[in-house]
């Protein structure tokens, strides 16, 4: 079977497991705002899903997107999720015989949209604690090169959770304006954050936020994110995106009321999934061998080290699902590192965090005897 046949496969079968707990993707789901469930109910019945939305969104959102970024200079293209912006910048300013830069661990999907226009991919290395599972000022200034045309940086860090300072961002930039890189700033999961800090702020004409409404909002499955960069530059981006008819209507509808209530709901959102951070954290540290590697994380999962407990994240992965509970193995992320640890998303109710946490020594127990789970997606 074809490698993209299996993991639709595999994937279809998670999403048409009844009640299964879902820890791998990072998603959120708590129950969605009633105002927000109301914008998409009320658009549904005004059937307005017979038009093509406006081609850069809609602008009520692309107005409150600039807004919650405080980037009211900038400019937004509203994109059929945050995957479709990284594939529109990845695939418009990669180049044959330039670099894509980047870390291990982070997001590997932006890395094949370089990698399919002709771009080497370098990442380096920041797992590990010597460095605090983050990209040091020293490490980038030594990989930019006049070969880098874009630098990625996934903040917080998807998979680790670190987030970076305004004084680490701010030289980030000042390396990408020295070689002439534009910075791609994906924001996925700035919202769960203590403190976060665009790098727009110190390098506006070639910085691009990536926005995703997925993770905070609990919009995965709508498909709606956007690009935020100087006019000029996303006049380039959206001269030909992969979608010029404009995002699912009705996805932009929720967007623009979950921006409206986000004030009065992210907060209990923040607090919930730390508290499930807590729990986690707590639970692995009463198994021997497991180790939280970044606590608290400044995203909405953790990665929880298995590797001194004797058993394969795999494994691990596959005594949880037989029990209805997904997590993610860290081989989706990193090759490199992924035989290390597991990811476990924060954002769902609490009672399937204390169903995991409960089941967490005998799940390792079981992983022990499990030498084969089969093809990880």
């Amino acid at each position: 079977m074809r490698s993209f046949e299996a993991r639709n496969r595999h994937f279809d079968r998670l999403f048409n497991t009844p009640n299964l707990m879902w820890f791998g993707q990072n998603t959120n789901h708590f129950p969605t705002h009633p105002a927000v469930r109301r914008a998409m109910i009320d658009s549904i019945e005004a059937e307005e899903f017979h038009a093509y939305a406006p081609p850069a969104g809609l602008e009520e959102l692309r107005t409150l997107i600039l807004a919650d970024l405080g980037l009211t200079e900038a400019a937004v293209l509203v994109t059929d999720g945050a995957v479709e912006a990284l594939y529109n910048v990845c695939r418009t300013l990669a180049e044959p015989g330039s670099e894509f830069l980047t870390t291990d661990p982070g997001w590997k999907w932006p890395m094949q949209f370089a990698m399919a226009s002709g771009a080497k991919v370098v990442e380096i290395p920041i797992y590990g604690p010597q460095n605090g599972y983050r990209l040091t000022v020293a490490q980038l200034e030594a990989a930019a090169t006049e070969k880098t045309r874009i630098i990625y940086l996934v903040d917080p860090n998807n998979p680790l959770g670190v987030c970076y300072t305004p004084a680490e961002i701010k030289a980030f930039t000042q390396i990408a304006r020295r070689v002439g890189a534009y910075f791609l700033h994906d924001a996925t999961y700035r919202h769960f954050a203590d403190e976060h800090t665009l790098a727009a702020r110190f390098y506006p004409e070639r910085s691009i936020t990536i926005y995703s409404f997925s993770k905070w909002l609990g919009l995965a499955g709508l498909r709606v994110g956007a690009l935020v960069a100087q006019p000029e530059l996303v006049e380039r981006l959206a001269a030909a995106p992969p979608n010029n008819l404009g995002c699912n209507v009705i996805s932009q509808r929720a967007a623009i009321a979950g921006l409206k209530v986000k004030g009065e709901w992210l907060p209990d959102i923040n607090r919930r999934q730390r508290r499930n951070q807590a729990e986690i954290h707590k639970a692995a540290s009463r198994v021997p061998g497991l180790n939280v590697a970044v606590y608290p994380s400044q995203a909405n999962f953790l990665v929880v080290e298995c590797i001194d407990a004797g058993i394969s994240p795999e494994a691990l992965c596959e005594a949880f699902r037989a029990e209805g509970i997904m997590i993610r193995q860290g081989s989706y992320h990193t090759p490199r590192f992924g035989h290390r640890f597991v990811k476990i998303a924060t954002t769902v109710p609490e009672a399937w965090s204390d169903a995991l946490c409960a089941k967490l020594p005998a799940m390792v127990e079981r992983a022990r005897d499990i030498e084969n789970p089969g093809p990880l997606f």
